[in-house]
């Protein structure tokens, strides 16, 4: 089920599936090919990269809390050269486009990197992450410079502080999806230090204030609007679409269970069969596919190809 989930044009970005990890969630591609068949997906997005290096915080990473988890890290990583120069190959090899999730720091940082971009054939799109405390302004300048600069398809994610001004900001700049939203900051004491930390908030209760969000957005805005936060059901997929979202992103579900990443996919894809009657246990599982079937069937893994005819003496 092809979806187009920018704005129609020459470069509009069309995915097979709505399905796709959030930037930050399966690293660069290689982390979880062994758990989950990328092929399924709608896209990969990558970790965040920035033009230049950046390190990783210090201290507490994550503090458990009872509704979800919240992660501080800092955002690592090696900057967008030697990302590409480690990942330009195994992206070009994956069965899925690539959309290279760039921090947005500075319109000259903007600028050099969409360049760069723009001649990358193994990055498919482009997601444009804004800060949280952006001045709707600069955001509106920072899409403008990345629209400007390259001919590849743009998301932008937005934060949820001051996300209907930005929405609309970024939407006039000409941003091809408006990503809504980046998981929201939020402040825990570590159990372990007894010390306060920020980061970022996940987990279930996170779907309902932003699937609102979505619901609000969707109808106002011309760019189409991917929804995020708290996805952990195929259920939860389909309610962002319901609410207006033309393809949604999966963050932490994929940390406690791979698998549910891939059904959530297969889902919101078409390629989930209904449970027959009389099924047992062992002979279905959620997500199951036409693939699978068809290969239980045989006897073989899915990734098997038929045996070969034995030829007629």
């Amino acid at each position: 089920m092809a979806t187009e989930i920018t704005r129609p044009g020459k470069n509009s970005l069309i995915l097979e599936s709505p399905v796709m990890p959030a930037a930050g969630t399966v690293g660069f591609g290689d982390d979880y090919k062994d758990l989950v068949k990328l092929e399924k997906l709608g896209a990969l997005v990558t970790n965040p990269v920035t033009f230049q290096p950046w390190q990783p915080a210090t201290g507490t990473r994550v503090v458990p809390l009872d509704g979800g988890i919240l992660v501080h890290t800092g955002l690592p990583n090696p900057g967008l050269g030697k990302v590409l120069d480690q990942h330009r190959t195994l992206w070009a090899n994956l069965p899925l486009p690539v959309i290279l999730h760039l921090v947005g720091t500075t319109v000259d940082h903007v600028r050099r990197a969409l360049e760069r971009l723009d001649s990358e054939d193994s990055v498919a799109a482009v997601e444009l992450g804004l800060n949280d405390d952006i001045p709707w302004q600069e955001a509106e300048q920072l899409v403008k410079t990345a629209v400007t600069h390259s001919e590849k398809p743009l998301l932008v994610r937005l934060p949820l502080t001051d996300v209907y001004t930005l929405a609309r900001a970024c939407d006039d700049a000409g941003a091809g999806a408006l990503v809504i939203a980046a998981a929201p900051r939020g402040t825990a004491r570590d159990p372990y230090t007894g010390r306060l930390v920020s980061g970022r908030l996940y987990g279930p209760l996170v779907k309902p204030l932003v699937l609102r969000t979505v619901g609000l957005l969707a109808n106002r805005l011309d760019a189409p609007v991917i929804g995020a936060g708290g996805i952990h059901t195929q259920q939860d997929a389909r309610d962002y679409l319901d609410a207006g979202a033309r393809a949604v992103q999966i963050d932490t579900v994929t940390w406690v269970d791979p698998k549910m990443l891939e059904w959530i996919a297969r889902d919101l894809g078409g390629l989930v069969l209904t449970r027959q009657a009389g099924a047992l246990g062992d002979e279905w599982f959620p997500g199951i596919g036409i693939t699978e079937q068809k290969a239980r069937e045989a006897g073989r893994q899915p990734s098997e190809a038929p045996a070969p005819k034995k030829p007629r003496r």
